[in-house]
């Protein structure tokens, strides 16, 4: 018998599509507060003009850094101490690694470079989590990682 995307058959431990559509969202909210709060702040060094080559030259490179830099720290953080950022926390999924264990720094940047991949060919990385038969996306099978749901109830031990 042929096992379809909606097949039982899948891990129930995995998160679904839609509940890691949502913790990102949330995340993005909140990342794009803390870029825009940093910003704000950096707002005075160029006399409240925007931050461009134009107006700081090659700091504006150094700007582009340290924004990155706070998104990789955010996730890096919050996966390498609890799997979880605060919208996976809100919508119950971690990440792990393949084995269960928590992420490593390593993985995390791999994790990070898979999913900017998974976007780029019109999010297609993420889509393939509809037919992949363990619901994973191209990101969680590059870095060797997945995502779970967390909160499920737990088998009874005899």
């Amino acid at each position: 018998m042929k096992r379809g995307a909606g097949s039982a058959s899948r891990d129930p431990s995995s998160a679904g599509l839609l509940r890691r559509f949502a913790a990102l969202g949330y995340d993005i909210l909140l990342i794009v507060a803390v870029l825009m709060i940093v910003t704000w702040l950096l707002l005075p060094l160029t006399r409240g003009m925007a931050i461009t080559k134009e107006s700081v030259g090659a700091l504006e490179y150094l700007y582009r850094a340290l924004l990155l830099g706070l998104i990789v720290a955010y996730y890096g953080l919050s996966w390498t101490r609890s799997g979880e950022t605060v919208g996976m926390l809100a919508w119950k999924i971690r990440v792990v690694r393949k084995d269960g264990s928590p992420l490593q720094w390593s993985d995390v940047l791999v994790r990070l470079a898979a999913a900017a991949l998974s976007w780029l060919p019109a999010g297609l990385g993420y889509l393939w989590i509809l037919v992949d038969r363990e619901h994973l996306t191209w990101h969680d099978r590059l870095s060797h990682t997945r995502v779970i749901r967390t909160g499920l109830p737990q088998p009874a031990v005899a």
